[in-house]
């Protein structure tokens, strides 16, 4: 699981934007403003009818400071990335 879920700056963060880029989901900002340092990023890779998959999560970060439930916040109701 992606830690940015959990992180104050998952809305502003240029890391998050990639990683929201590469699974094609709508962004939290257009611009994100916060360049995160020495993110780690695990880049899980699967074929599956014939279609190769990529999973992308942020697993380690310099810049990670806890806010639990941020990225909820931001979009309540709906679910969580995973």
């Amino acid at each position: 699981m992606c830690i940015c879920v959990n992180c104050y700056f998952v809305d502003r963060c240029q890391t998050y934007h990639a990683v929201e880029g590469q699974h094609q989901q709508l962004h939290l900002t257009e611009n994100p403003d916060f360049e995160a340092k020495e993110p780690t990023i695990n880049v899980n890779i699967r074929t599956h009818d014939d279609e190769i998959e990529m999973e992308w999560d942020v697993v380690g970060c310099q810049s990670f400071l806890r806010e639990t439930g941020k990225w909820a916040k931001l979009r309540p109701g709906e679910a969580v990335p995973t």
